[in-house]
């Protein structure tokens, strides 16, 4: 059985076609000139050196090297898929990431300490590693929010996109953890039968709609609301440049203070019927971790299939030597080949 991991990159051979068409446009447009200044088989003999089948040689070679290029990124395979299927235990895990200005501002007392948004991004980090099966998702959110990742059990991928957060992801400012909730929800599996946790990080800061209500609905549907709350009691800053060096200010010029509300982060915990931590412990991630494991796994099948061979290296092979061969191919004619003349008598 012979396939390809993908086939709409084959696309891409249209181009090679399309280039050939020019270069064969290119050299019936070159003749055409210069016939405006004499017979071809005079100017010829002015141009000893130039050859005439060198840039045709060069121009398959390159176009050779291209389309075996285009087969390397399609990546053709052959051998048998054989489906294999493995049992594994986890549970959903819904990520609510605060990405709103505020944010920004230090996680502690000190206005040029750790933002609120590394520290939590940290400690995300640090928990999908001691993760296994479950699957995660990424929902970030501001006045409005997104889904970001969908659930997956690729926790490289996670992290990626946990390092690309940023509060220029979601254009509305605010704090909708309201929407926040609904959305991770909804980014769920309908399985009743899959255990499922919302783990919303914010620093609940002047937030919109009725968190409480969202936490408490999403608890009758089985979902578990964790929270993380990062942030300090004491008000501080917002930067509003990498170098820390100006703060948000209101229209009176006057610098903003943000400050974290605690209460209303464990209020919301409280009625998603999980368990509220502060991103500053150092037992943050235990108690969390510890929160997860609580919850019942669920077993899920995973249908696996066998890798066919991967046939890319080969077309590799076969455009890297086409590379090397055109690079030797020179534009002029070939010292020993010069007095041979393959299509008409001398």
């Amino acid at each position: 059985m012979f396939d390809f991991a993908n086939p709409q990159l084959l696309s891409l051979l249209g181009a090679v076609v399309l280039i050939g068409l020019l270069f064969w446009w290119a050299q019936v447009t070159r003749k055409n000139n210069l016939r405006r200044f004499g017979r071809l088989s005079v100017l010829q003999s002015l141009m000893p050196d130039a050859s005439i089948y060198t840039p045709r040689v060069k121009i398959v070679l390159q176009l050779l090297a291209l389309a075996a290029l285009v087969f390397v990124l399609a990546r053709p395979r052959s051998g048998e898929k054989q489906p294999q299927q493995t049992r594994l235990e986890g549970i959903e895990i819904m990520i609510a990431f605060d990405v709103s200005n505020s944010m920004l501002a230090s996680a502690n007392d000190d206005p040029n300490g750790i933002s609120r948004l590394d520290r939590a991004r940290l400690l995300l980090e640090k928990l999908i590693d001691r993760l296994d099966n479950d699957k995660v998702g990424l929902v970030v959110f501001a006045g409005e929010a997104k889904t970001q990742m969908p659930l997956t059990t690729d926790y490289y991928t996670a992290k990626l996109y946990l390092s690309e957060l940023s509060p220029k992801l979601v254009r509305m400012q605010g704090t909708s953890i309201t929407d926040a909730i609904n959305m991770s929800a909804r980014a769920m599996s309908a399985d009743d039968k899959v255990n499922k946790a919302i783990i919303l990080i914010t620093d609940a800061e002047n937030h919109e709609g009725d968190a409480i209500e969202a936490a408490k609905a999403a608890a009758d549907k089985g979902i578990q609301v964790d929270v993380i709350g990062v942030g300090s009691g004491k008000g501080v800053p917002i930067p509003i440049n990498s170098a820390g060096t100006d703060y948000l200010r209101d229209n009176d010029g006057q610098v903003v203070l943000t400050t974290f509300d605690q209460e209303a982060a464990k209020k919301i915990a409280e009625a998603g019927k999980g368990i509220y931590v502060n991103g500053s412990s150092s037992k943050a991630l235990d108690a969390l971790t510890q929160a997860l494991d609580e919850v019942d796994k669920t077993e899920f099948k995973k249908v696996q299939y066998k890798a066919s061979a991967e046939q890319f290296p080969t077309f590799a092979w076969i455009a890297l030597i086409l590379i090397v061969a055109d690079i030797f191919v020179l534009d002029r004619k070939i010292s020993w080949l010069k007095d041979i003349n393959f299509f008409t008598k001398k």
